[in-house]
This record gives structure tokens, sequence and C-alpha cells, in this order.
């Protein structure tokens, strides 16, 4: 892969990125059941990938990469209670 390709694919997951901390009232759940992926699953692979490479990070630092705050801020601040139906 030339480095050209790689800023390319940098950019697009920098956008991504962006546009889900953007987003907050879309729900993981909401993303696992339309796409397949959520936020979780961005960190879990972008903790993968640095390990794949020698980097060793903690899943709350792939966490924070990804939600752009510490996990447990974004769920305070944004999940909503599955339990409470939504508004209509």
């Amino acid at each position: 892969m030339d480095d050209v390709q790689v800023k390319i694919q940098a950019k697009v997951l920098e956008q991504l990125l962006e546009h889900l901390r953007a987003r907050p009232d879309v729900q993981n759940i909401d993303l696992m059941n339309l796409a397949g992926f959520c936020r979780n699953c961005l960190a879990k692979w972008y903790r993968q990938a640095a390990l794949d490479l020698g980097q060793t990070i903690s899943d709350a630092q792939a966490r924070a990469f990804v939600y752009g705050m510490g996990y447990e801020e974004w769920k305070k601040k944004y999940q909503k209670d599955p339990s409470k139906p939504l508004p209509s």
C-alpha cells in the first residue's frame, strides 16, 4: 500500500469519527442493527491494528480515540435507557 492510499484511508477514518462524534443521538445499538458495527467495534479494530503494528493500547484508550472522550463520560452524556420508549 502506498503512502497516498494510507493518507486517504486515514482521512476517511477521521471523517467517519467526526461524523459519529457529531451524532451522539445515533445509539450504538442502532448502528449495530443497521450497519453491523458500532463505535465499540471501531475501538476494537483500532486496538487490534495498533497491536498488529507492535503498539499496545488499552481498551479505554481505543474507546477514547473513537468516542472523542472517555467511554463512561460518553455513556453518561449520550446513552439512552433502552427500556424507555422512543419519543414519537
